[in-house]
């Protein structure tokens, strides 16, 4: 699939400004950027919120990112996979846990919060919403009320993410392929692929 919108947008000061920025944080510039770009206002705006929400630590980070990661893959949104593979792999994250979230209901990788935590976030994402009193109130115990609040946003940001590059035809970028290993070197050692 190619995208809907072009990807090479007007290059105005703020494309120009976001593009440097993604270019140094990810090594190349984000395609959903260069679909906003097309919009001074739309881009923006998402620049500014999403500086905001990086700022959000009421939620731990892991939790946070099988949420986001879950809510993608109930969307379909491909790039959001990608990317989100990528940056929590790079983070640390089991990459057991990351690859295993579209089927996470058959995997034994994660705890109970954990899988608490996933059937939140595909009950937020499907239309309507399918949320249930018993599983919120086992959230709000295990976490408390500000990350529950935190939790339940993220997925609502993802939602917005993860429909709006899926609606302009957004696809894998190609993160994920610099998460695995490399060949064996010729010390007969793996090196990580993060490292190219």
């Amino acid at each position: 699939m190619t995208a809907r919108i072009s990807l090479d947008p007007p290059r105005s000061l703020l494309f120009r400004a976001v593009s440097w920025h993604s270019n140094r944080t990810y090594g190349k510039v984000a395609d959903p950027l260069r679909a906003s770009a097309h919009h001074t206002g739309v881009l923006w705006a998402y620049s500014r919120f999403e500086l905001s929400v990086g700022r959000w630590k009421k939620l731990d980070p892991q939790l946070k990112a099988l949420a986001v990661m879950a809510s993608a893959a109930t969307v379909g949104c491909s790039w959001c996979m990608d990317f989100g593979y990528w940056v929590n792999h790079s983070q640390g994250m089991d990459p057991r846990k990351l690859s295993e979230i579209p089927a996470w209901r058959d995997s034994d990788a994660y705890s109970p919060l954990e899988r608490d935590v996933l059937a939140y976030a595909e009950a937020m994402t499907v239309t309507p919403p399918q949320v249930e009193d018993e599983l919120v109130d086992r959230l709000r115990g295990s976490l408390g009320e500000s990350a529950l609040v935190e939790l339940t946003t993220m997925i609502a940001v993802e939602n917005m993410r993860s429909r709006s590059n899926s609606a302009l035809g957004l696809t894998s970028q190609g993160f994920k392929d610099r998460c695995e290993l490399r060949p064996p070197s010729a010390s007969g050692r793996r090196t990580p692929a993060t490292d190219r």
